[in-house]
């Protein structure tokens, strides 16, 4: 595509995220310290007040504190310093609750103040390379990026809660048995995913499928792998590489800005690419189909993964 053409303005906000940027108060040493943290707009609902009444959850987490009623709906509402093994200080405070929907399925957060919706690009986010406080473990931030004053905001990687509270219906290896009564496939597939855990449930739905995988934890990664695959096969890549399976939210380079560059390459442009992703808004899946992609998946049902995968597998 062409410099300066209409659409590579519009997809210049691919690689943006907007956060809704809030706050939790944490006691280190002493002293109260401000933690700055980000959550994506795309999977944010609503933000109320705490809400006056909780209904108990029995054989639950500390950090969940129960269920409460959102418009007829109880949700599961989780203290993100509990989460997070914040010592917080004393201070009466107003909480806010984000409740949030992502892999299908409503989450309420406390927080304990929401203070503005954020843009930054994708180039700006590094990925969580160490812990910022002896308490907050790695695996639960996806991406820092700078803001002013020279501040570091931590995003989270709320997905995990998912995890640790087996919220999916079906776990990854359950793929095992759904392959088995049903066809394998041949080649290879080329991952795109910064979370470890998500990364692994994806790699191991694509190997039991028969399939050989080339991982990325990032676009800018996933590119350099693409480019070194075309290297290696030439113009013969496309009978080789049969799939692309892609994240959006991903540091550096996201998924729709990786996905555009791909699509707009004679070299690449027939592999097919499906988005993996947590997001679930409509308005996400119109910007895949935008970019080019091939179809778009919610993590994680692996009867539906095998199924979106064969389809495009199958009709090439």
């Amino acid at each position: 595509m062409a410099d300066g053409s209409p659409l590579d303005s519009q997809i210049e906000g691919f690689n943006e995220i907007a956060l809704i940027d809030f706050r939790i108060f944490e006691v280190r040493e002493g002293e109260v310290y401000e933690g700055v943290y980000g959550v994506n707009v795309a999977k944010v609902q609503t933000i109320i007040e705490f809400p006056n009444e909780l209904s108990d959850l029995p054989a639950s987490p500390d950090y969940v504190l129960g269920l409460f009623d959102l418009r007829g709906t109880f949700l599961p509402i989780i203290d993100l310093s509990k989460w997070l093994n914040i010592k917080t200080d004393k201070t009466e405070r107003k909480h806010k609750v984000i409740v949030s929907e992502f892999n299908n399925i409503q989450i309420g957060f406390v927080v304990d103040e929401v203070k503005r919706i954020r843009r930054v690009n994708w180039k700006h986010v590094e990925p969580a390379q160490f812990s910022f406080s002896g308490t907050i473990e790695r695996g639960k931030i996806t991406g820092t990026t700078r803001i002013e004053d020279g501040r570091t905001l931590l995003i989270l990687d709320l997905e995990s809660i998912i995890d640790e509270l087996n919220f999916y219906e079906k776990k990854a290896d359950e793929i095992i048995d759904i392959v088995e009564e049903h066809e394998k496939f041949s080649g290879l597939a080329l991952v795109l995913e910064d979370s470890s855990v998500a990364r692994k449930r994806v790699v191991q739905n694509l190997q039991a499928m028969g399939l050989e995988v080339v991982e990325a934890i990032d676009g800018e990664e996933g590119k350099e792998k693409i480019e070194s695959l075309f290297e290696r096969y030439g113009d013969e890549l496309s009978k080789h590489l049969k799939i692309i399976v892609s994240d959006v939210e991903m540091p550096k380079v996201d998924g729709f800005h990786f996905a555009n560059e791909i699509k707009n390459d004679p070299r690449f442009s027939k592999i097919p690419l499906i988005f993996n992703s947590s997001i679930c808004d409509n308005n996400s899946i119109e910007r895949g189909k935008k970019v080019g992609g091939d179809g778009y998946i919610v993590k994680f049902d692996p009867n539906v993964f095998y199924q979106e995968i064969k389809k495009l597998l199958t009709s090439v």
